[in-house]
């Protein structure tokens, strides 16, 4: 009997549990293996807190939302103590080992990729399966989560259009997404935005004012814009870039401490980009603008039948992969399939929105914005 532990890790997912549900009926049902779920991702894996999962533990879990193990953001190569961060890798190997396990299988992004690929390194069995609403995870056609929070997303621009519509105002809607815009660009077709603004295109203000003027003249007298949190204008685009690249320069230990504590302060003064354009559009328009977050609801809630579609055949295909014993991928979905492939392909790795992607000429072609 092959005996697997299963975490999650990162930020809290739709999905979560139907992926733990998906690899856990298959493994103990079809393959007959023993589970056991680590506590609060990284961190349970660390203090070896872990209780055994069974059939009546997956029971009832597949349309429950955030996760039944917990998660946490830690990292197992700069763990935090009271004495500053510690490689825990040496210890998870250890707590491995004595809980005779004979894979390890982490539902995460791209930190818990990369975590995943330390403990591949280390001499572990390891799969990770792919979780982020962002869909920003490379050599995957998609992530559980994201379908959910496609949308949540989508339903929140339907409703704001009325009231967009009756007050004559400019609606700001922030959707997730710090490096890759999927969320905001699909949300905002679906929702049909009338401007999208995304990390990957930097926009100027005088853009966005003038498709706003133009639909005035065409008498709307409202408009609708989708923003990534993480887009930003060209100005404070090139200041971001400055700041990485001080970073990938930095040589020594006060150099890089002093770069990341600059881009730190970058990302601070730019962390209410929304408001900031929602008052320079009042401005350039004379129109009222108003801003709606929608924060961590996004990540909430019962997951969608394409998610829990996904994460039944991501799970299940982990568990084939467990039981030919197979280690050191990621299952990836590929088409109405998965595919698994190297951690190594997949670490460190951003799957961003290129600019000439199919849903990008749609949204040109149907008339929206996109700032730039």
């Amino acid at each position: 009997m092959k005996r697997v532990g299963i975490l999650t890790a990162g930020g809290d997912s739709p999905a979560l549990n139907a992926t733990i549900r998906g690899f856990g009926k298959s493994a103990i049902g079809e393959y007959g293996m023993e589970l056991i779920g680590f506590r609060d991702g990284i961190t349970g894996l660390v203090e070896n807190r872990y209780s055994h999962l069974d059939g009546k533990a997956l029971s009832g879990i597949l349309t429950v939302g955030g996760t039944i193990l917990g998660t946490s953001r830690d990292k197992v190569h700069k763990f935090p103590t009271p004495d500053g961060p510690v490689d825990m890798v040496p210890t998870v190997v250890k707590n491995y080992e004595e809980a005779s396990l004979d894979a390890l299988i982490m539902l995460g992004g791209g930190g818990t990729a990369r975590n995943a690929l330390r403990l591949v390194d280390a001499g572990l069995n390891v799969i990770h399966l792919p979780k982020t609403i962002d869909n920003d995870i490379a050599h995957t056609d998609t992530t559980f989560g994201f379908a959910t929070a496609l949308e949540i997303a989508t339903e929140a621009i339907d409703r704001l259009h009325s009231t967009a519509h009756s007050h004559h105002r400019i609606i700001l809607c922030e959707i997730m997404g710090h490096r890759a815009g999927w969320l905001t660009l699909g949300a905002g077709i679906a929702g049909g935005a009338d401007i999208i603004l995304l990390p990957e295109i930097p926009y100027t203000v005088a853009s966005v004012a003038e498709t706003i003027r133009e639909r005035t003249r065409r008498g709307s007298t409202f408009s609708v814009v989708a923003v990534a949190e993480g887009a930003r204008d060209v100005s404070d685009t090139a200041d971001y870039d400055a700041a990485q690249m001080l970073v990938r320069n930095a040589k020594t230990p006060e150099a890089q401490r002093a770069a990341r504590a600059h881009l730190s302060n970058v990302e601070h003064s730019q962390r209410e980009h929304t408001f900031t354009l929602a008052k320079e559009l009042e401005a350039a328009t004379g129109l009222e603008a108003r801003v709606t977050i929608l924060g961590y609801v996004q990540r909430g809630g019962t997951p969608s039948a394409a998610d829990r579609l996904l994460a039944t055949r991501l799970g299940t295909a982990a568990a084939d992969l467990v039981a030919a014993g197979e280690s050191g991928y990621m299952v990836a979905a590929r088409g109405e399939g998965t595919e698994p492939v190297r951690l190594k392909e997949v670490a460190g790795k951003v799957k961003l929105v290129p600019h000439d992607h199919d849903w990008l000429a749609a949204a040109r072609k149907v008339g929206t914005g996109l700032g730039d």
